[in-house]
């Protein structure tokens, strides 16, 4: 065969296609997102092998096959129905969900610089994608014929579930829209999103930049653990014989707590509840804009206000409904605080041997003084029988007495920071249940709160595999020092029960859907199983189980459990109205009918009515109420006082069968946790409590004498 002289620029330029391949099948082959995960512990993430630089291609990658996956429901020649075009969707975007699932969780558990830029640029691709998928004509037909047609199919109560989500989730985010108001919609949306991730962001930015050092002159009333932990933090800056604090949560609720400065505690809570309100992490213009587009999306929708737009997936239904029980709360609640208060004043004015008058810096610092002398209670006593490894064996114990969960360190599963463990899950009969992730101490890259989510969540796959989730619970404990262990207060142990009780929703998940599975639930039914789970830190016999002194091994004194237990009623109408406060000001932003101007004079009047102290100049709550404004409780910070309602009725219940029924504990499992958003949770309360659930167990649990007569929270 003759040889073919090629010129030298095809030469080139063929050199460039191969190169070109070369370095596409290579930056495939290197980017862990593009395939499922493979030769790791139940397929867990491999977070060592990630890099930043694989965040943006992995999830451009995503979109793209999940909108391949779109073009082939709307072009298939079949007639839609439940399975090619329902089931279908629910399936869409596997390959996006792998890298959010993991991206998402770890922006706010060990975030740097480099995500928070790649969060912003990527929360304009998926607020189009999503809503690009909501304006699908094509597609959003198919789901509409589907519905229309729901009375003649055979479906289950989970497959009927999953239409009507399916089909809500399009009516509710703009499909019945046309013509100008498609595009008006999108860029909404994509606006929105695009501030949200800029709000949340901000608040961690500026939590960082706080360093408050402090003498030894500055420390009176400090506990020594706070001491200790300051000296070490100011030493690691290389500022040996200083002390320094900074607006972490452990240690700024230990400050205000414990300073015996006035001076210093007014100087920390202005501090902390005056970030995000001017600067460069300024979110006041956030909050007005996000408001205001909430409320344009809202309209475009049909709805006067985002709170009725809302609300129609929830339990609660509509914003009256919501103001409704917050009233009744309020009301209930208002006599009794007015008595808190009087009564801490009283003290005050005593202890200080001078006429005293409450602020919002004084109240912990003099109510914990009082508790102290009522009950002989101090959070700082019961420290010493609270190590960090204690609590967790009695926090998993608790799932192993109620549900015959066993709960094992694998140090082979691969943890995303030196701090994190993971451990196997595993039923009574030895059948892997899930994987779960702890972290509990606070860092820079870690933003304040406590919170739980998946790095995957269950499912059961078309040939019948049941997919278990990956879990992950996330604190900021107070951390052990070179003397000590993590040592934690009450609070924190209630925090963590609270944060396991999610866990425990996501990982007992046993349903055909992921969309459906674990804690994807109504948002005022989401919080039912943590809230539950914080009924045992004053339960004597859960107690006894675990609190051990971290030095002796002693088991935690009766006497020190009785002063827990007679303390629980302690200031209960302060933290409930503390609640309603973040209740009425989310509802206020989200029941407005015109922008806000003044942001300072609108939330002042927003919480008026369940005002606790005086507005104090320059601090504010709506500019780092994360909750709302960058964390999907959006006209739902009620839901907590809801679930507490519900919590409060579903322990009362476990109290008449016995705290550890196995009866109880089962029925709970199987109607609740298990089920996630497979029916309507109304029904699922109703099958595991026999009844609905009424206000009387949690006045009664409070100590608080109802003014009125209680009426049902659910409606059918």
């Amino acid at each position: 065969m003759k040889k073919i002289a090629l010129p030298i620029i095809v030469i080139v330029a063929i050199l460039a296609i191969v190169f070109s391949l070369k370095k596409l099948m290579s930056t495939s082959s290197d980017n862990i997102f593009y395939e499922p995960f493979k030769g790791t512990v139940h397929g867990t993430a491999p977070f060592s092998q990630i890099s930043d630089s694989m965040w943006l291609p992995a999830i451009d990658r995503g979109i793209k096959l999940a909108n391949d996956e779109i073009e082939a429901i709307t072009s298939q020649f079949e007639e839609p129905d439940f399975e090619n075009t329902i089931v279908a969707l629910d399936e869409v975007g596997a390959d996006l969900d792998r890298v959010l699932n993991v991206f998402y969780p770890l922006l706010s558990a060990n975030s740097n610089d480099a995500m928070m830029d790649i969060a912003v640029e990527a929360s304009q691709k998926l607020s189009d994608y999503t809503t690009a998928i909501t304006l699908n004509e094509d597609l959003w037909h198919r789901v509409r014929s589907v519905y229309n047609d729901r009375e003649s199919l055979d479906l289950n109560p989970e497959e009927q579930m999953l239409l009507q989500t399916t089909y809500d989730s399009f009516a509710l985010s703009g499909a019945n829209l046309e013509g100008e108001d498609r595009e008006k919609y999108r860029k909404l949306s994509s606006e929105l999103s695009a501030l949200t991730t800029a709000f949340g962001q901000n608040v961690l930015k500026e939590m960082n930049t706080y360093e408050i050092y402090l003498t030894a002159d500055d420390l009176a009333g400090l506990p020594e653990s706070s001491v200790t932990a300051a000296a070490e933090a100011a030493e690691a800056k290389g500022r040996k014989g200083e002390y320094l604090f900074t607006l972490d949560q452990p240690v700024y609720s230990a400050f205000i707590k414990y300073s015996s400065r006035p001076d210093l505690r007014e100087k920390m809570y202005r501090l902390y509840n005056g970030r995000n309100t001017s600067g460069e992490y300024s979110n006041i213009d956030n909050i007005k804009r996000i408001s205001e587009l909430r409320l344009e999306i809202a309209k475009l929708l049909g709805s006067d206000n985002y709170a009725t737009h809302s609300l129609k997936r929830t339990m609660a239904q509509n914003p009256e409904a919501v103001y409704d029980l917050l009233g009744r709360l309020r009301d209930a609640y208002r006599p009794a605080l007015n008595a808190e208060l009087a009564e801490l004043t009283e003290f005050a004015t005593k202890l200080e041997g001078k006429p005293v008058t409450i602020k919002p810096w004084d109240y912990s610092y003099y109510s914990n003084k009082l508790k102290a002398e009522k009950y002989a209670f101090d959070e700082e006593a019961l420290r010493p029988y609270f190590p960090l490894d204690k609590v967790v064996d009695g926090v998993f114990g608790l799932a192993t007495r109620l549900y015959g969960l066993t709960f094992t360190p694998n140090d082979s599963i691969e943890v995303y920071h030196p701090d994190v463990k993971a451990y196997d899950v595993n039923d009574a009969d030895g059948r892997f249940i899930g994987v779960l992730y702890t972290d509990f101490f606070p860092r820079s890259s870690k933003r304040p709160g406590a919170w739980m989510t998946n790095f995957k969540e269950q499912y059961i796959t078309e040939d019948g595999v049941n997919s278990r989730p990956h879990v992950t619970i996330v604190m900021n404990f107070t951390k052990p020092t070179a003397e000590k262990p993590s040592l934690l207060t009450p609070y924190e142990v209630e925090t963590f029960l609270h944060e396991f009780g999610h866990s425990l929703h996501g990982l007992l998940a046993d349903t055909k859907y992921a969309s459906l599975s674990g804690t994807n639930v109504y948002r005022d039914f989401v919080e039912l199983p943590s809230q539950f789970n914080e009924n045992y830190l004053t339960e004597r016999e859960f107690l006894d189980s675990f609190a051990r002194h971290y030095q002796t091994g002693e088991a935690i004194p009766e006497e020190l459990v009785e002063r827990l237990v007679r303390s629980q009623q302690y200031g209960a109408a302060y933290s409930c109205m503390r609640q309603l406060n973040f209740g009425y000001l989310d509802m206020a932003w989200h029941t407005i009918t015109e922008p806000v101007s003044d942001p300072v004079d609108f939330e002042s009047k927003a919480i008026e009515t369940v005002r606790i102290f005086d507005d104090v100049d320059g601090t504010m709550i709506s500019p780092q109420f994360s909750h709302i404004f960058s964390g999907g409780y959006a006209a739902g910070y009620y839901s907590y006082k809801w679930a507490e309602v519900l919590d409060a009725d579903a322990f009362a219940f476990f109290k008449e069968k016995g705290i550890f029924n196995r009866e109880a504990a089962y029925s709970f499992r199987n109607n609740i946790l298990s089920r996630g958003g497979t029916e309507n949770p109304a029904e699922l309360y109703r099958r595991f409590r026999g009844q609905d659930p009424t206000v009387d167990a949690l006045l009664k649990r409070d100590g608080i004498t109802p003014t009125a007569t209680v009426a049902q929270l659910n409606k059918d």
